[in-house]
């Protein structure tokens, strides 16, 4: 009897003094405009496997740059190749992860209780005239938000960049443009096709021709340094059969 108690002794300060087992935890870097879609993903993942996922979203340039300044990021999930491009010339993703599994339409919305209704681009509409005379143009900062990238390109495209010089409104994130529409700050906006699904507050009027603009693609990548296996086995996850469903629940396009 005493030897068991000694026992129990033994295996109760055993338990204080060693530290407790850390769950492992994978953290997603991604674009705000997968904050849904990843959100929901790495849900139906960790109550399926019961690892934990951290996630962070924001613009793409700003993730990347973090993980540049030594960011812990497990995964990288750009809304534009070019940032995916900038971390692959730096070594910073791992070789051979890259996929790019999922796409994006670019939409051009106004407010849900606006008089606006569905115009088509082909028949020559004018973005400015449907501005009026003091309205504004919502979109993600072309200098490094890729929903802005994608939006000047297609507006060079059909010719009416210039024509909106004075009229456009800036955002951090393809999130704050959708943000300053549903607000009524701004008459129009461009964001992706997946972000109108979200909120009742806004409403697509037209979509751009998808030759007006560079395919939208999401590359995922693991970031170097962190090719462990419960990385690698959210990533296969996330980017294999299971999570482009959820993604495409979300109105993504399978690539």
């Amino acid at each position: 009897m005493r030897a068991f108690v000694r026992g129990m002794i033994y295996t109760f300060i055993v338990a204080l003094v060693l530290p407790a087992r850390a769950e492992p935890v994978v953290t997603v870097f991604a674009a705000a405009s997968l904050t849904d879609a990843v959100t929901s993903a790495t849900d139906l993942y960790r109550g399926k496997s019961g690892i934990q996922v951290r996630t962070s979203f924001a613009s793409s340039s700003t993730l990347a740059r973090q993980i540049e300044a030594g960011a812990e990021a497990q995964i990288y999930i750009s809304a534009n190749p070019q940032w995916m491009d900038y971390l692959d010339a730096r070594r910073l993703i791992v070789p051979g992860t890259r996929r790019a599994p999922i796409g994006n339409d670019l939409v051009l919305i106004a407010p849900a209780e606006s008089a606006a209704e569905t115009v088509d681009f082909s028949s020559g509409l004018s973005i400015a005239h449907l501005l009026g005379a003091r309205g504004w143009l919502a979109l993600g900062d072309p200098a490094h938000v890729p929903a802005g990238a994608y939006a000047k390109q297609a507006l060079k495209s059909l010719e009416q960049w210039q024509t909106l010089t004075g009229r456009l409104a800036f955002s951090d994130n393809v999130r704050g443009a959708l943000a300053l529409v549903a607000r009524g700050e701004a008459a129009l906006g461009v964001v992706y096709g997946t972000d109108v699904l979200i909120t009742t507050s806004v409403k697509a009027i037209a979509t751009f021709p998808a030759d007006a603009h560079a395919p939208i693609t999401y590359p995922f990548a693991i970031v170097a340094g962190h090719d462990g296996a419960h990385v690698r086995n959210l990533f296969g996850f996330l980017t294999g059969p299971q999570g482009v469903e959820v993604f495409e629940s979300f109105g993504f396009v399978r690539r």
